[in-house]
């Protein structure tokens, strides 16, 4: 018989597998990503609500969740399985909003505790009416566990009635799949008229997959017809692989009918003995326990390297966006950097005023000119680079991602950026200006600020510029002048620099924020591994 195993060693590296894949992210848009999000999600519910309570509680109580299609009849079958009304049953649909758990009053410690579905809230108020409003104002229904307890439920045994796996509302959807993850057994309700709908097959096929304890009930089964619908039942179990599947045949009744009633007793009787034998039989509970831990540590082995696919598809599609970024930032740094060397700033305003200067425009407005053309050239570059970038992201799905779909929302904040970069640029160049003029060994010093328009125009003019030069040789010395060009020349291309790099940073941080990195992908597999090993 296969037993369950409870060893601290195996519980420490499931704990450390649960939160690889909890560290797990698939923000970018790819083909794969919902699929791999609702797999990591499904997956840290089963380790959360299931998995990991039961190895470390083994001795807890089993816990049958029953879940099913909407109308199926499930709160009714619960209420009818306690033998009196603890959930809400009715015809308007969703009935059951607030999932409820039902337990003998000695298992309820079990259960008002966060050992299982440890993000539910918990509310219990003992001999009250299952319509009573327990909630509070402005409380969430879907995200509130209601505890009952019943004398006529046996010790060990607990079921759970879930929201509608097909209801209209998303969250009680969600909430139902999280539910059927913290089972020991699965108990899927279909009715005579929707036992052939896709989802309840689905989760019928999760199961299987999944090796889970399975039971499922034909509910509401007009008496005339209730031989040839359980034979098609069967059928259609047996062709899906499921023919050995415990089934149990409820026949449609007036109680059943109009959903607020209790079912007979002998209506139930055979399921209720079922899952009391599991609960109560040693032999049993125990198969039935190893069965469902260890179909989801199984399952693991197919689960967690596609995890870890999604995660490399996301750091791959991560790098080309990111490389595209790059890429157009280089290119256009290279041809800023090529521009300068041809002295393409000294053009319009700024070679007009040049060639008015000294005697028709002023060294400050001839500043003012060369500082606007620099601009203007790094403007220019970075606006370039993010059409490359909008070009490239174009064909990248990924691109898609929130945040990532729009360049800056306004020219003017990255004209502001650079306006402020060469304004500071200008500033520095001023005061090693005022620094070389101060050790001049003369009577009468030049005027710092020609001086540094003659230093920005050797260096933004080109070859076109070798007066500028040649001026400022005669009022600072050919020594001093050299000491200048060089100084101001890595200032230049410091700010430059900077300038490119922030811009490239910027377009980059909508990316960097998304955190998409290789790790996930090698931690998942790593955490299997050790965890292969445990085993």
């Amino acid at each position: 018989m296969v037993t369950l195993d409870v060893r601290p060693q195996l519980l420490d590296t499931l704990s450390a597998l649960r939160d690889r894949v909890a560290a797990a992210r698939f923000p970018l848009p790819l083909a794969g990503a919902p699929r791999a999000r609702a797999n990591r999600d499904e997956l840290l519910a089963q380790l959360d609500n299931y998995l990991v309570p039961r190895l470390r509680e083994p001795d807890a109580p089993l816990l049958a969740v029953v879940g099913g299609s909407t109308g199926a009849g499930k709160s009714t079958l619960v209420n009818s399985l306690v033998g009196r009304r603890v959930s809400e049953a009715g015809v308007l649909r969703p009935t059951t909003r607030t999932p409820v758990l039902v337990c003998h009053p000695e298992d309820h410690h079990w259960f008002s505790g966060m050992r299982v579905l440890p993000d539910l809230t918990r509310v219990w108020v003992p001999n009250r009416d299952p319509g009573d409003d327990l909630l509070l104002p402005g409380e969430n229904p879907g995200r509130v566990l209601r505890v009952e307890t019943a004398d006529s439920l046996p010790r060990g045994l607990a079921l759970l009635d879930a929201p509608d796996i097909d209801s209209l509302i998303v969250d009680n959807r969600v909430l139902a799949a999280e539910l059927m993850c913290a089972a020991d057994v699965w108990v899927m309700v279909t009715t005579a008229a929707r036992y052939a709908d896709a989802v309840p097959w689905h989760l019928l096929r999760t199961a299987k997959e999944y090796k889970a304890a399975l039971v499922t009930v034909l509910d509401r089964v007009p008496h005339q017809v209730v031989s040839e619908v359980a034979r098609q039942y069967g059928a259609l179990l047996t062709k899906a692989g499921l023919g050995d599947l415990p089934r149990f045949t409820v026949p449609e009744l007036p109680e059943s009918a109009w959903g607020g009633g209790l079912l007979p007793a002998t209506a139930v009787a055979p399921l209720r003995a079922w899952l009391v034998h599991q609960a109560q039989d040693p032999g049993a509970r125990t198969h039935i326990l190893a069965r469902t831990a260890h179909g989801v540590l199984d399952s693991l082995k197919a689960r967690m390297p596609e995890l870890a696919g999604a995660a490399a598809a996301q750091h791959a599609a991560a790098l080309r966006l990111t490389s595209a970024v790059d890429s157009a930032y280089d290119s256009e740094h290279a041809r800023v950097r090529s521009r300068l060397q041809s002295g393409a700033v000294l053009a319009g305003d700024a070679l007009k005023r040049w060639r008015a200067y000294p005697l028709d425009c002023a060294a400050g407005e001839l500043l003012d000119a060369l500082v606007e053309s620099l601009a203007a050239l790094l403007l220019c570059a970075v606006t370039a680079a993010d059409e490359r970038v909008d070009d490239a992201w174009r064909r990248e799905p990924a691109s898609a991602a929130p945040g990532l779909s729009g360049r800056d929302p306004s020219l003017e904040s990255a004209e502001h950026r650079i306006g402020l970069a060469v304004r500071r640029w200008r500033r520095e160049l001023e005061e090693y200006a005022e620094d070389e003029v101060r050790e001049l060994d003369r009577s009468v010093a030049p005027d710092s600020e020609s001086v540094a328009a003659l230093v920005a125009t050797a260096l933004l003019g080109g070859r076109r510029t070798k007066e500028a030069g040649e001026r400022l040789a005669e009022r600072v010395g050919a020594h001093g002048a050299l000491r200048l060009r060089d100084r101001a020349g890595r200032l230049l291309t410091e700010h430059v620099d900077r300038v490119v790099h922030t811009e490239r940073e910027r377009r980059l941080a909508p990316l960097d924020a998304l955190d998409v990195h290789p790790e996930p992908q090698a931690e998942l597999i790593a955490a299997l591994s050790v965890l292969q090993k445990e085993r």
